[in-house]
């Protein structure tokens, strides 16, 4: 079998390889068009963050079997294309994690005690000690946005200096970790209690600008922020600003929304701050641990067919796979309907099959996947939903039941969240149509297909006229309004399918009508 290699990866990475008489075809220098020709006969294909892997490549390459990222990131990989083609992509993401974790902590010494002003000024003959007093890590506040693996190996760094930790994230309870070392607060109490702020976190919708102008000024003015996860989670010129206007005692910033840095970026010429050119993963250690790990991968799964850290193979069993995708689809629908309307931390998840759907543990994996995509910094995929959730805190359960009711197969969700239990049924009919068939208590049947309002209103009349009114004068169009009612507590659930997504105005505008009990816009 062969493997090309398109980055450089270490000799030590290339010996797996080779040892186990793979033949290695090294191409790290080579053009883009060099690499698409010589991928057309490999089986393996090992590369970092200067390969490009297209569809194009993918679809001419009739031997390929697995792509090797040694690294986290596989942006610049075409996922979809090759989940189509029955390509396994696999990544290495825990191997990064000290080097990141030291960088962190190197950074917050450098800030600390003054370092690289007291290099470059002795450089230039000075010899200023009283203008570069610094302070003591011991008995300092330390709050850590984001309480993944990075922001865990920080916080046993931290220890060793005695500081106090503050810990923030959306999706992490208390019960994770002993108050005595990590309490876990709000994002405003970190800003405004930490003396110095590491953030931990990916790049999403959610936390970009996470750090901007206004929450950055409600910092303490003696306080340093670090940056060592990704560009733009900082406003990069609210920082300099800041910096500038002596709002903060510094910072440093390793990542940045552009790279590499160029001369007009606000933060070159910022006072009171560190810079260094993404250096969170660059030690030795990190450079031969990822061409290790991902070369035994690649092998593994070629020779033995071991799956590690692989970011889109559902089950091992391929033939069982097909026979129940369509219930795994509707699993991880429920998944992503259920991460939506659970509110905080989740500490327990339950998906029961019945009937004919007898596979708990895909469908529970599948669910899981769903549920966490948009939680975490992770690419969650079938491998690793477990485990992540069980490092979130989550308990796992999963059971089967010959009672399917009305239904010839049913998977039944329920999340209990820091503020109640929310539940999902689903069923497939006819071995392909996927169907909600019960939510939050109400009796449903419909497809999860696009946008849709969840909606729960007085059970009176002219509801639906009035939400149709306004939807209507919005131009928003309604593919399917569904009703269920509970005449116990004389309420009424609606699952509304619109076409397009609904503008913040309209649906505040639905939810100041006084017919309506609450109301959220969820996306399948």
């Amino acid at each position: 079998m062969k493997i090309l290699v398109s980055d450089p990866i270490t000799a030590a990475g290339k010996a797996i390889l080779e040892d186990a008489n793979l033949e290695v075809v090294n191409l790290p220098d080579a053009s883009t068009d060099e690499k698409a020709e010589a991928c057309k006969d490999v089986h393996g294909w090992i590369i970092r963050s200067g390969t490009n892997v297209t569809e194009a490549m993918i679809n001419s390459a009739g031997q390929l079997q697995v792509i090797g990222r040694a690294g986290v990131g596989i942006d610049n990989i075409d996922l979809a294309a090759a989940t189509r083609k029955g390509v396994v992509v696999m990544n290495t993401p825990d191997v990064n994690t000290i080097s990141a974790a030291e960088h962190t902590v190197a950074l917050m010494l450098a800030l600390s005690r003054n370092i690289p002003i007291g290099h470059s000024g002795m450089i230039k003959g000075e010899w200023n000690r009283n203008a570069l007093v610094g302070s003591e890590l011991r008995n300092k506040t330390l709050g850590i946005v984001g309480l993944g693996k990075i922001g865990q190996e920080v916080i046993q760094r931290s220890r060793s200096f005695n500081m106090n930790i503050l810990g923030y994230d959306p999706y992490v309870s208390q019960e994770m970790f002993n108050e005595d070392e990590v309490k876990v607060v709000d994002l405003d109490t970190l800003t405004a209690e930490s003396d110095y702020i590491t953030l931990h976190v990916p790049f999403t919708d959610s936390t970009k600008d996470l750090f901007d102008y206004s929450r950055l000024c409600r910092m303490k003015d003696t306080a340093r922020i670090i940056n060592v996860a990704r560009g733009g989670i900082i406003n990069e010129a609210d920082l300099a600003k800041v910096l500038n206007e002596d709002k903060i005692a510094g910072a440093a910033v390793d990542v940045f929304t552009s790279e590499p840095v160029v001369e007009d970026n606000p933060l070159v010429s910022a006072k009171n701050i560190v810079l260094t050119p993404h250096l969170g993963a660059s030690t030795e250690e990190a450079k031969e641990g990822v061409s290790r790990a991902v070369c035994e991968q690649v092998r593994d799964y070629l020779l033995y067919e071991k799956l590690t850290n692989a970011l889109n193979m559902p089950i091992s069993d391929l033939a069982k796979l097909k026979e129940i995708q369509p219930s795994l689809e509707l699993s991880e629908i429920m998944g992503r309907l259920q991460s939506q309307l659970v509110k905080g931390s989740i500490q327990k998840v339950h998906v029961e099959c019945a009937g004919t759907m007898d596979e708990t543990k895909p469908a529970a994996l599948a669910f899981l996947k769903g549920l966490l995509s948009s939680r975490i910094p992770e690419r969650v995929n079938y491998i690793n939903a477990e485990t992540l959730a069980v490092d979130l805190g989550i308990r796992i359960e999963h059971s089967y039941t010959s009672d399917s009711g009305a239904y010839t197969n049913l998977i039944r969700t329920k999340v209990t969240g820091a503020e109640g239990v929310t539940q999902i049924n689903g069923s497939v009919f006819e071995g392909k149509r996927l169907r909600l068939v019960n939510i939050l208590g109400y009796e449903m049947d419909i497809t999860p297909r696009g946008t849709m309002l969840f909606a729960r209103n007085k059970d009176v009349p002219g509801v639906i006229g009035k939400v149709g009114t306004t939807l209507g004068v919005a131009n928003v169009n309604i593919g399917a309004y569904l009703l269920s009612r509970d005449s116990a507590d004389g309420e009424a659930f609606a699952v509304i399918r619109v076409d397009n997504e609904i503008p913040q105005d309209v649906l505040s505008t639905l939810a100041d009508l006084p017919e309506i009990v609450s109301i959220q816009q969820i996306h399948c």
